[in-house]
C-alpha cells in the first residue's frame, strides 16, 4: 500500500495542479469501528458517548477510491 500512496503522489506532482483524490478502502467504518482501533493501536481508551445525531448529519458516508487508483 505504501508503494501505491508512493506513486499517487509522483502523479500529483506530475499534474502540477492541485487535485483532491479519495485514497480510502472503499469500505465504511463507524465512528465507534475508528474509536476502537485508536484505543488498540495507542493501548489507551478513549473516552466518547453515545448521543442522538445532530441535525444536517447524513446515516451513512461512502466515497468510492476507483479514481485514485
Amino acid at each position: 500500500m505504501a508503494k501505491d500512496l508512493v506513486k499517487s503522489l509522483d502523479k500529483i506532482y506530475d499534474i502540477n495542479e492541485i487535485l483532491s483524490v479519495n485514497l480510502g478502502t472503499g469500505k465504511g467504518y463507524s465512528v465507534l469501528d475508528m474509536v476502537k482501533a485508536f484505543e488498540k493501536a495507542s493501548g489507551k481508551q478513549v473516552p466518547y458517548k453515545f448521543a442522538p445525531r445532530r441535525a444536517g448529519d447524513v446515516a451513512t458516508v461512502y466515497a468510492d477510491p476507483s479514481y485514485a487508483k
